[in-house]
């Protein structure tokens, strides 16, 4: 008998809390705004028409003159060659001073360009000079005779500096 009325108030308490959550669902599923309103799906918003921005591609000529460009492409090719001289006395990758040297030997060829006919042919000189050299660097896999070509990539370097530093060579730049 004791157990009855026990049961009961668990009877009721039950009600109690299932009449408590359908009515909070109720509440929340129809919030502030109507049933239907808030089940509905919405519209996407039609985009505006935007005007097209067309860009026009130009090309982009530097507008600088031969004495600037000569001594650009001087400054770049330095830097390529202190790179390659670099990386021969850290041992770097073999890959790393291939392309050290391929970048020297472009950034030559450009100043080349930029030179008479008569400066172009003591640059080319020092142009295979330096493509002998990468063929000596590609075709030794281990470096092993690095001592050697740190100081043939020395050698070019004082040489073009000697012969064509732009004091000497300014009379001679012509653009084509």
């Amino acid at each position: 008998m004791t157990n009855q009325p026990l049961n009961r108030s668990k009877l009721r308490l039950r009600r109690v809390v299932l009449l408590a959550v359908s009515c909070s669902l109720l509440i929340t599923s129809i919030g502030c705004d109507s049933f239907v309103r808030k089940f509905t799906r919405k519209h996407k918003k039609e985009e505006l028409t935007r005007e097209e921005l067309v860009l026009a591609p130009e090309e982009y000529k530097p507008s600088m003159n031969k004495d600037q460009l000569y001594r650009q492409y001087l400054l770049f090719w330095q830097s390529w060659q202190d790179e390659l001289i670099e990386s021969l006395v850290q041992k770097k990758s073999l890959k790393k001073q291939i392309d050290c040297a391929q970048q020297a030997i472009k950034n030559l060829l450009s100043l080349r360009d930029i030179l008479s006919v008569e400066k172009q042919k003591k640059l080319d000189v020092y142009i295979g000079q330096l493509k002998e050299l990468q063929d000596l660097i590609a075709k030794d896999t281990y470096t092993s005779d690095a001592g050697t070509y740190i100081r043939k990539a020395e050698s070019i370097k004082r040489a073009v500096f000697r012969d064509f530093s732009y004091n000497k060579i300014k009379k001679s730049l012509s653009l084509k």
